[in-house]
């Protein structure tokens, strides 16, 4: 892969970088730990909507020490920040309008499980509330031994309310998700491994290179099987057993034809 585009900003505080089937998604406001506010939500939920379709590895990551520190501070100020709703402006809406405003900006997170490009996040330093939830809502996690995996929300009266919640109990379960919630403690790398919630643990400064060799593994597979097979494995979350076994036929069905006819041959 030698084709790679200049960064583009997509938002501000985002920067987007294509190398051919690799597309990297950076977290860019180091002064600010990569803290994050709605307008990034909104223009993330844009991103992966409109996803190039020779894209089939996305990258998240953060510039700087840390991959994020979870929602500007300033947004809990009455002040804000200019062109943001704090949210104390945000609580001064109905319920149903408020309910509404938080849809959309969740869907900046639940849309990585739609596209098929498999995610990959790669955390370092501090990933906390925000940032904690956009690691979990990519296919795959990798961690600097440095990491610090922190939801704080509940120690400010509030919830995780970026799809977080369904993503942290499906990996840990619901006991060890409610006291990583209830106490807002850290997860560091090693514990984010032992439990399933990152695949590698990696001195920080190999970091960049472990996702991108995790990345160049995923591309080494034929495009439209890892697609498949992304689709299967994010369906068995929630399927039965006989639901299950009926996705698995059709989708080999799809891919053995499509190989026949010459459009998904072996690696």
């Amino acid at each position: 892969m030698n084709d790679s585009s200049p960064g583009r900003r997509v938002h501000p505080r985002l920067e987007v970088t294509q190398e051919g089937p690799l597309l990297t998604v950076t977290l860019d406001h180091p002064q600010t730990r990569n803290a994050q506010v709605p307008s990034q939500w909104l223009a993330l939920a844009r991103l992966g909507r409109t996803l190039p379709p020779d894209v089939r590895v996305v990258i998240v990551r953060g510039a700087g020490e840390s991959f994020s520190s979870g929602l500007d501070r300033a947004l809990l100020t009455p002040e804000g920040l200019p062109g943001e709703r704090s949210l104390v402006q945000q609580a001064q809406g109905s319920e149903p309008e408020l309910v509404d405003e938080i849809a959309s900006y969740q869907k900046g997170f639940a849309v990585w499980a739609d596209v098929p490009a498999i995610t990959i996040a790669a955390v370092q330093g501090y990933a906390v509330g925000a940032g904690f939830q956009l690691a979990l809502a990519c296919d795959l996690r990798i961690v600097a031994e440095d990491a610090q995996l922190i939801m704080r929300e509940t120690a400010l009266g509030l919830v995780p309310d970026l799809t977080g919640t369904h993503a942290l109990v499906r990996q840990v379960g619901y006991s060890r998700a409610l006291e990583i919630c209830a106490t807002g403690r850290p997860v560091g790398a090693g514990e984010a491994v032992d439990t399933g919630l990152a695949s590698l643990r990696v001195p920080a400064g190999e970091l960049d290179e472990a996702a991108r060799d995790l990345a160049d593994a995923v591309m080494s597979n034929p495009p439209q099987a890892v697609r498949e097979l992304k689709r299967l494995l994010r369906f068995a979350q929630g399927s039965t057993p006989e639901q299950q076994h009926y996705a698995e036929r059709t989708a080999q069905a799809r891919l053995l034809s499509a190989m026949a006819a010459g459009r998904n041959a072996p690696g």
